[in-house]
């Protein structure tokens, strides 16, 4: 096991990591009302808690990833009204968005997602347990939480009883007090509806997530993860349901992602919490947050211009409690970044013949250790490797780990020039190849560079490879007549078509990017 140190919201400090049991760790991670197709906003959680699961199993633990679904809700249900569809088929359709955004970004880790509607039994009976406890209370239908009852309510957020305003709908004139909310709401004419003890009617938004976490991590698990918009109200009530009914924590680590704003820079696209107007907001808000309710559009064509392993390494180039400033230049500037480790791959496998990308990475902290003897490539690549785990182990720093990841590139490119591997092709590759392999290990752990990325494969392509073929002959013939002018032309109009030249000892390279 690692020195892994958690910030903790409910603390608002670091803490050492201690599971609720030995080796295993349950975390649950707040999903999308899918009620409309995902936007990038969506795909911060999932990346971050992917890579969070992989860091902890890579660091010994067996680990439980939840993510659930809220497929009953009020933009649900005017969702469907206004497309003459039925609840389910407008979240079936969101769902399936969804899953195929989060497989683009190479979100594999999630272990659950369940679904509101399909745990309704377990809500119901969760909130009845609340009634007999006497933390709720019945008003012709509709059940509220009685937040005067929870003397620790408002912990997570720091916020008097007295601050809070409690959502309630319609029913809301029925409440005992203003910060009272609801856990069970009475259905409206030609609403979507369970039968309940109090009635037909449907949950609220917060007592679907404490029933699905009991569900399957248990009373109280490890860590609950979610955007910082969600700590008032959603978790803070999370928090009042399940210790009032338990009688135990909840949950040992609060973690909250700082959430992605629009680059004003870019134009303003987001705007307000999508699910309350009192969520709270990060500090120093150069943006809107990114929300569809401020514009921002579904990921299928993102992703078709910039590529999922762009996306989602443009989301963990910083450390995740911070906010993320989105616009495609910065996406854009991510994948110049990619560029770097796509080259040093095509290098390895002109010197040794070998892929990177069939590379198996270690799964443990154990298994990928170095002996670096005097090897100075190895005492390089150990010296950044333990660096790399330092930062993660400090809290997740992604952000720290990717600059150990360019380190460990500029030493293995420069070993390669100093040892002259390309035009030595007797050369001992094998310090080479512990490179690559710990350099797959650690880039795996951030679910990057699984697979290779695809090329043109059609026709189109053959006649692409002989006209650039053509062109650096050209340009090769400039050169050797000294027509310098005609040769940095070339050169330039290439790359206003985004096409790299490469000049080497052995001939001349080109590539996209």
């Amino acid at each position: 096991m690692s020195n892994l140190r958690v910030y903790n919201t409910l603390s608002r400090t670091k803490e050492e990591f201690k599971t609720v049991e030995p080796g295993k760790v349950g975390i649950y991670l707040c999903g999308p009302t899918v009620y409309a197709e995902a936007h990038i906003g969506h795909m911060v959680g999932p990346v971050i808690f992917d890579t969070v699961k992989r860091y902890l199993a890579h660091s010994g633990y067996d680990v439980r990833l939840v993510v659930n679904i809220t497929d009953v809700d009020d933009k649900l249900i005017h969702k469907a009204n206004e497309r003459k569809m039925t609840m389910l088929e407008v979240a079936e359709e969101n769902i399936k968005d969804y899953l195929s955004n989060l497989a683009a970004l190479n979100v594999t880790t999630i272990d659950d997602m369940p679904r509101a509607t399909a745990c309704m039994d377990d809500i119901i009976k969760f909130v009845e347990d609340l009634i007999a406890k006497g933390f709720a209370y019945d008003v012709d239908g509709d059940v509220f939480f009685e937040v005067s009852k929870d003397p620790q309510y408002g912990k997570l957020t720091n916020r008097s009883v007295d601050a809070m305003q409690g959502e309630g709908g319609g029913a809301a004139a029925s409440k005992r007090s203003p910060g009272d909310f609801a856990l069970w709401k009475k259905a409206k004419p030609g609403e979507p509806s369970w039968d309940s003890p109090w009635g037909k009617g449907r949950p609220g938004w917060h007592i679907e997530c404490s029933a699905m976490s009991k569900g399957i991590l248990g009373e109280t698990f490890d860590i609950h993860g979610g955007g910082l918009d969600l700590t008032f109200p959603h978790h803070e009530n999370e928090i009042a349901q399940s210790e009032c009914c338990h009688g135990k924590p909840m949950v040992n680590y609060w973690m909250h992602n700082g959430l992605l704003r629009s680059d004003p820079s870019a134009g303003k696209i987001g705007g307000k919490a999508e699910r309350e107007k009192e969520a709270t907001p990060a500090d120093n808000n150069p943006g809107g947050k990114m929300s569809r309710s401020g514009g921002a559009g579904g990921l299928h064509s993102l992703i078709e211009r910039q590529s999922g392993e762009r996306i989602r390494f443009f989301l963990l180039r910083t450390h995740y409690r911070s906010t993320i400033l989105f616009s495609e230049p910065a996406i854009e500037e991510a994948g110049t970044g990619l560029e770097t480790f796509y080259r040093l791959f095509e290098r390895y496998e002109r010197i040794t013949g070998k892929s990177y990308y069939d590379i198996t990475p270690a799964k443990t902290r154990k298994e990928g250790e170095i002996t670096a003897g005097d090897d100075a490539l190895l005492g390089l690549l150990k010296k950044h490797r333990d660096a790399y785990l330092e930062k993660m182990d400090d809290d997740f720093n992604t952000g720290g780990g990717v600059s150990e990841l360019f380190e460990i590139v500029r030493a293995v490119n420069k070993s390669i020039d100093q040892e002259k591997l390309e035009e030595n092709k007797d050369a001992d590759t094998s310090a080479l190849d512990q490179a690559m392999a710990t350099l797959r290990e650690l880039t795996s752990i951030l679910g990057l560079f699984s697979e290779k990325p695809e090329t043109d494969s059609s026709e189109d392509a053959g006649l692409v490879d002989q006209l650039m073929s053509l062109v650096i002959e050209i340009r090769a013939n400039s050169r050797k007549k000294k027509d310098f002018e005609t040769s940095d032309l070339i050169r330039d109009r290439l790359t206003e078509c985004g096409i790299t030249l490469e000049d080497r000892k052995d001939g001349t390279l080109w590539r996209k990017g």
